[in-house]
């Protein structure tokens, strides 16, 4: 009997000693997997600070937070005040402290980063054509090396019916870009192609930097009844500079997109930059987590284009803004 009772009790001491030691082993396991759950350290390269490009850059980063959890992403934003090199030494830098991943917004910061990189996955926005920012000839909507991202084109074919609606007796567009900027210029060639099929005269006028924004301005506005001015981030960050003289001289402006139209312009056919933004986002955290295949990822557009007009200067010129047009929000 008293053998019995010793056996029992050292059964159970054994069955406490292994729930115990069952108990540690779980905690450990668990306490494992937590500090094993990757946090993804992404680099953001965004070439200049205006209102288009920060919206971009903010639906990217909120698409990310939202798929990844607060505490599971890591941004390294930069900006390169409108610099070329400084894009570079920006996105070299990434290289060396091994991002997971890289977001370039716009063409410059865009170009940049494959300089730095064909490795690192490379997701960009902002960007009007990937084919002329990357020189890939024959483009078919994919890259076929470690870059996609997200476009900002607009129908050129409605921008173009958006001059002659605000602007129907217009004789003559001046096309107003920074030459620097390669899809700027694509988006002025496309234009051109429309003009001629209605017989419109037109003339670019460009700026190699942001220095030269006045006084071609000023020429342009001697010349022509009306200028366009397409998606280019040294317009956006000089619209000021670019009303100053139009709006006096009574030139309207048809822009690329809203934070040009809401500075110096008339009208816009407008994307949501974003959601352009978000939108590659989410193709980041596919490449970062899915494992999608980057090479084989097409372009994003956006999913949708506003007809918007600034009130305020389309009243001071005296234009008609018709049925259909939303007025941008007064800052």
């Amino acid at each position: 009997m008293k053998l019995s009772k010793k056996i029992v009790s050292l059964l159970t001491v054994t069955a406490l000693v292994t729930s115990l030691t069952a108990c540690g082993s779980s905690s450990e396991k668990s306490g494992s997997e937590s500090s094993d759950k990757k946090t993804y350290k992404i680099g953001i390269c965004q070439l200049v600070e205006h209102e288009a490009l920060d919206a971009a850059t903010k639906g990217f980063k909120k698409a990310l937070t939202d798929k990844l959890g607060e505490g599971n992403v890591e941004f390294d934003e930069q900006n390169a005040q409108g610099e070329s090199t400084n894009c570079s030494t920006i996105c070299n830098g990434f290289v060396t402290n091994g991002v997971d991943l890289i977001m370039a917004n716009a063409t410059g910061a865009l170009q940049a980063a494959v300089s730095a990189t064909n490795e690192i996955p490379i997701v960009g926005t902002s960007v009007t054509d990937y084919g002329t920012a990357l020189n890939i000839k024959d483009w078919n909507g994919t890259s076929g090396t470690n870059v996609t991202g997200t476009a900002d084109l607009a129908p050129i074919d409605e921008q173009e019916d958006m001059i002659l609606t605000i602007k129907p007796d217009v004789k003559k567009v001046g096309i107003l870009y920074c030459s620097s900027e390669a899809n700027s210029a694509y988006q002025a060639k496309l234009m051109e192609e429309e003009l001629k099929k209605d017989n419109i005269e037109y003339k670019e006028y460009t700026a190699s930097d942001s220095n030269e924004i006045q006084s071609v301005t000023q020429t342009a506005c001697s010349e022509v009844d009306t200028i366009y001015i397409p998606t280019d981030n040294t317009m956006a960050n000089n619209t000021e500079t670019i009303n100053n003289i139009a709006l006096p001289a009574g030139i309207p402006i048809i822009a690329g997109e809203e934070g040009i139209c809401s500075g110096c312009g008339v009208a816009t056919l407008s994307i949501s930059y974003y959601d352009i933004g978000y939108k590659a986002g989410e193709m980041a955290y596919d490449i970062l987590v899915n494992g999608a295949d980057i090479t084989t990822m097409n372009i994003e557009y956006a999913p949708q284009v506003t007809k918007e007009y600034n009130a305020s200067i389309a009243e001071q010129l005296g234009v008609t803004i018709p049925d259909g047009y939303t007025a941008i929000a007064a800052e």
